[in-house]
């Protein structure tokens, strides 16, 4: 099975219609901004000399995300580790996986979230961001 990738308008409305929203992307990239109502949940953890797998990736998404039918929209900041993070998912048994290859920052063939007019907050929905659902 190939995880369905998906641009900006569609994870817009997508998201409107109340799919999951799953931010693969570090920590002070998701407290910098993103999508309301956004899981966070690390691929890569910024570390000295740059970025670092997430060795719990894979638990913490299945703790986190229970129904493994559920919509859920994976995204990161242009798209490459959205991909790798989707697979993941989809490897977990997940059977609605979307890899939303805009991300929140944009791409030469998509504008992102944020360009798109997509909603962005700094606020956490408790029990959504990686330091409570990483406990």
């Amino acid at each position: 099975m190939t995880v369905a990738i998906i641009g900006s308008k569609e994870a817009l409305a997508l998201h409107g219609e109340g799919a999951t929203y799953l931010d693969v992307r570090s920590i002070p990239e998701f407290e910098a901004g993103h999508a309301p109502g956004a899981y966070n949940i690390p691929l890569l953890h910024m570390a000295n000399g740059g970025m670092q797998p997430n060795p719990q990736f894979a638990a913490e998404v299945g703790a986190a995300l229970a129904d493994r039918d559920q919509t859920v929209i994976v995204a990161c900041k242009a798209g490459g580790r959205s991909a790798k993070a989707a697979a993941i998912l989809e490897q977990l048994g997940f059977t609605r996986v979307l890899d939303y290859s805009g991300g929140w920052s944009g791409n030469p063939t998509d504008a992102g979230w944020e360009r798109s007019g997509g909603a962005s907050t700094k606020e956490h929905t408790p029990g959504r961001s990686h330091g409570e659902l990483a406990k």
